[in-house]
């Protein structure tokens, strides 16, 4: 049985999830998310414990048993905490500036560049250089913060370039002077 799929999924006080068919409904402080679950899953709530089961072990079952209860796992910690991802701006020049619900950034192109934030995420810049993309949907998080960073990924020569904060970038040794 998948190691994963099989752990149960605690029910937080201030959160609140219903089952409706193959529909979860996860409702908490910072929001709210619904997911229509895989026919093949069952999903189960008793007690504020959820738990996700499988009909078979087929290999496409396996896999869907983890991935489901990964998915109602991380609606629950996200309508309760959040997710965040922040990026670094990393060049001379390069910055971010809000614009509207979105930023607009400059990265050392000939023009500048508009980004506005999909429904559900929010764009904060503590300064010109950081930008922290937060939201209750993880995958929307990581999207948004994923289409940012690919406007100028970071270059292995210089670093220059957005990246993840953490993010370790190899760096190449440059042209040498030949004899």
């Amino acid at each position: 049985m998948s190691r994963i799929g099989r752990q149960p999924i605690e029910v937080p006080q201030g959160a609140d999830v219903t089952l409706n068919g193959q529909t979860v409904h996860v409702k908490g402080p910072k929001g709210e998310l619904t997911f229509d679950v895989h026919p093949d899953m069952t999903v189960t709530l008793d007690d504020r414990v959820v738990r996700v089961t499988r009909p078979s072990d087929r290999p496409q079952h396996r896999a869907l048993h983890g991935l489901t209860r990964m998915l109602v796992a991380n609606m629950v910690e996200g309508v309760m905490t959040g997710f965040s991802k922040t990026l670094e701006i990393q060049g001379v020049g390069y910055r971010a500036m809000k614009k509207g619900s979105g930023i607009e950034l400059r990265l050392g192109f000939s023009h500048t560049i508009e980004y506005s934030a999909p429904d559900g995420v929010s764009l904060d810049l503590p300064d010109q250089t950081t930008i922290v993309v937060t939201g209750v949907d993880k995958q929307k998080v990581g999207q948004a913060a994923a289409e940012i960073r690919s406007f100028r990924p970071p270059e292995p020569y210089k670093g220059k370039g957005i990246r993840y904060r953490g993010e370790h970038v190899r760096r190449k040794a440059g042209k040498t002077a030949g004899a």
